[in-house]
């Protein structure tokens, strides 16, 4: 365990990401372990998945707080519990250029939508309002602009008729699942070097060659 890369996971939700990471490390797919899980919402089910899993979690209240004061607080923990990488997994408050800049290289988010287009809090949504005919997923470096830092991976998901918001974000989250562990790994392995807006991936194994794959899903070279 004490070779594996050490995680912190920020989210506000239901923890379905970072459910995945957890699997994916359990199983022994990724060289990594969540150590500690951060919400900012007290009754987000995700407080509840990491007490299956023995894992250290936190509600760090921002009422009333200055931002940089509750991601003081933030901070510290992260430190405290060594974390060599901060993943956002549906985590809903906007982060201080500050913040962002003390992690840089060490903070990834996962995008229900092919970035840049259809940034923000309803990707999926927003793509079916559109009209597009392609959506997927984004893992991307955060910087300091919102769903803008330089691109990791991405997956291409068709959109079906007779989607709905809620049937397109179903089968995102599912392809969610495979590239944010994938993303993980990538960085537990040391493969993966910012070069300005992009991210080069250094040759290695293929998780299409390990592992089952969906069916009508593209993925992009590095997965």
């Amino acid at each position: 365990m004490g070779n594996k890369l050490r995680v912190g996971v920020l989210a506000s939700g239901g923890g379905t990401d970072l459910q995945s990471i957890i699997d994916a490390s359990e199983s022994g797919m990724i060289d990594a372990e969540v150590v500690v899980v951060i919400s900012d919402k007290k009754d987000a089910y995700v407080l509840k998945r990491t007490k299956k899993h023995g894992i250290k979690s936190y509600f760090v209240n921002p009422k009333g707080k200055e931002r940089r004061k509750h991601e003081k607080e933030i901070n510290s923990i992260l430190k405290e519990a060594q974390v060599g990488l901060i993943v956002e997994a549906g985590y809903m408050r906007i982060l201080t250029p500050s913040f962002v800049k003390k992690w840089y290289g060490k903070l990834i988010n996962i995008h229900p939508a092919l970035l840049p287009s259809f940034k923000g809090t309803n990707g999926q949504g927003d793509a079916l309002e559109y009209g597009v005919k392609i959506s997927g997923c984004t893992t991307h470096f955060t910087d300091e602009q919102v769903d803008h830092g330089p691109i990791i991976l991405q997956a291409a998901v068709k959109v079906l008729p007779g989607d709905d918001r809620d049937k397109l974000a179903s089968r995102i989250l599912e392809v969610e699942h495979q590239i944010l562990p994938r993303t993980v790994q990538l960085f537990a392995e040391n493969r993966l070097k910012i070069a300005g807006r992009k991210v080069n991936i250094l040759p290695g194994d293929s998780w299409i060659d390990k592992y089952e794959v969906i069916p009508g899903v593209l993925y992009c070279e590095g997965y």
